[in-house]
């Protein structure tokens, strides 16, 4: 890509601390190159204090945008012109655009892309009950926009049960069209609540590396055959989590798509152009 660079390249930022871990620019510059587009991602680390400068900065140099991760989806809402709905309601941001006349605009596309992915495995949802543990900020993205794209009830179950209060009175507040309700976890109850749910979701950690062993539940017979069970953890590629639900007859995805997805929404955000998603699957991630 570098050799590809001319007088007339724009690019796009990714703006957190740290982001050396990130797969956005290969996902973007992969991308970028096959559509044949003059473009270019990079990724900037952003110290504390500098997350203005960092936004004047894209502006001045004629970016037409970015992806904004930790620390700053929050703090990035002050110096932003405009902000989606959706992104409004979740209260944190993923993506700018800049127009032409320097507007800066924000977006939320971790809950989109998520939905998408779902669509992708052809999960019917609407008007259907949701079970999401965890209640963080993947959570609260992902539980809004289901509520937002047509989910007719939304459990929440997490550690800290004031998290999963806020979220649900969120929806409950904005999103009355979806019934949204809080509990504390716990695998009994936490069974309880998947029998007649369509869709589990695990936004928790449970399952990464460091707890590769553990589950949000124990044993394939808590599971109904008919429930769709994703896991937004990726690496590993199979959680225990899966596992169980492959054991139970679950149809059954991690959160790999959902992180293609949701950087192919923000592609088609500053090009107005898809993202070629399966030629970034089969390229980048093997699949």
């Amino acid at each position: 890509m570098v050799n590809k660079i001319s007088g007339t390249t724009t690019f796009m930022g990714l703006l957190g601390n740290p982001v050396d871990h990130s797969k956005s620019p290969i996902i973007h510059n992969t991308a970028f190159e096959a559509l044949g587009l003059d473009h270019v991602y990079m990724a900037f680390k952003v110290e504390d204090g500098k997350l203005n400068d960092a936004v004047k900065g894209l502006k001045a140099l004629g970016s037409k945008g970015g992806n904004i991760t930790m620390p700053y989806k929050t703090k990035i809402i002050e110096y932003l012109d405009e902000i989606s709905p959706e992104a409004k309601i979740i209260g944190s941001v993923n993506t700018i655009k800049i127009d032409e006349d320097g507007k800066v605009t924000g977006y939320n596309t971790d809950g989109k892309g998520f939905v998408k992915s779902l669509e992708e495995k052809d999960v019917e949802f609407k008007g259907k009950k949701i079970v999401i543990a965890g209640a963080g900020g993947a959570s609260k993205a992902i539980a809004i926009q289901l509520a937002f794209d047509g989910a007719g009830e939304i459990v929440l179950f997490n550690r800290t049960l004031e998290n999963a209060i806020s979220i649900a009175d969120n929806i409950n507040k904005n999103i009355p069209t979806c019934k949204a309700s809080a509990r504390i976890m716990n695998e009994e109850d936490l069974v309880e609540e998947i029998e007649d749910s369509a869709v589990l979701v695990n936004c928790t950690s449970i399952g990464m590396k460091e707890s590769i062993d553990q589950a949000i539940i124990s044993s394939p017979s808590q599971l109904p055959s008919d429930i769709f069970v994703a896991d937004i953890i990726y690496d590993p590629e199979q959680t225990k989590l899966l596992k169980i639900a492959q054991e139970a007859g679950c149809k059954h995805m991690n959160g790999l798509k959902m992180l293609i997805w949701q950087g192919a929404i923000a592609f088609k955000i500053w090009t107005d152009k898809d993202m070629p998603v399966d030629l970034i699957t089969r390229d980048i991630f093997g699949e």
